[in-house]
């Protein structure tokens, strides 16, 4: 990849994941209850399932989405049942400031994988990235170097969108008091279910 490929394709990135979505929807949701470590874990989550497409496109596994058209349905399914589930919890839970300053392993993963299973959820990123990628790069001859090069570029541009939403969204959990805390949970809820239900429907 020459420096002009890597710029083009940074700002290409930059620019699409600083687009209103449901990634971002759901990272500000989860700072907004949770406080940034919520939106930084849900970002991880959403790179991590940028990143598995990008390796499916480059290494010439583009019949994936045909093969394994039941597998990646099922995944969706499962993403959006389980989100509804989180959205319902979140929606149900009661606040006080020492709910919303705790930060456990276990409420950590649950982030994590709301943003995991909001990229592996939608089975079209597999023919986004095959569409997008090859505008940048040579997919039909592409190294392990230039692998790399795109996943790093993914991770800065990608990863450092949502984590300025996170970053916004988590410094409004200072503001709050425990009526504001309810009404942030009741909209993070709504948020995060809606995201689930989308991703069931579409």
């Amino acid at each position: 990849m020459t420096w002009a490929n890597i710029l083009g394709l940074f700002g290409a990135m930059t620019i699409l994941a600083s687009i209103p979505s449901l990634s971002v929807l759901t990272v500000s949701a989860k700072s907004a209850r949770g406080g940034f470590i919520h939106g930084f874990f849900t970002t991880l989550g959403i790179v991590a399932g940028d990143i598995i497409f990008i390796i499916i496109t480059l290494w010439g596994l583009s019949f994936l989405e045909d093969t394994m058209g039941n597998f990646f349905v099922l995944i969706k399914y499962i993403g959006g049942i389980y989100l509804i589930f989180i959205g319902i919890t979140i929606f149900k839970a009661k606040t006080n400031n020492q709910v919303l300053e705790k930060a456990d392993i276990k409420s950590l993963s649950s982030s994590f994988l709301t943003g995991l299973f909001i990229t592996l959820g939608d089975q079209k990123a597999t023919l986004f990235y095959l569409g997008f990628l090859p505008a940048f790069v040579d997919v039909s001859n592409i190294s392990f170097f230039d692998t790399l090069i795109i996943i790093l570029i993914t991770i800065l541009s990608v990863g450092g969108v949502k984590l300025i939403y996170a970053f916004i969204a988590g410094k409004s959990k200072f503001l709050i008091d425990q009526k504001m805390g309810k009404i942030i949970n009741i909209s993070a809820g709504c948020i995060i279910t809606c995201v689930g239900i989308f991703m069931i429907i579409q």
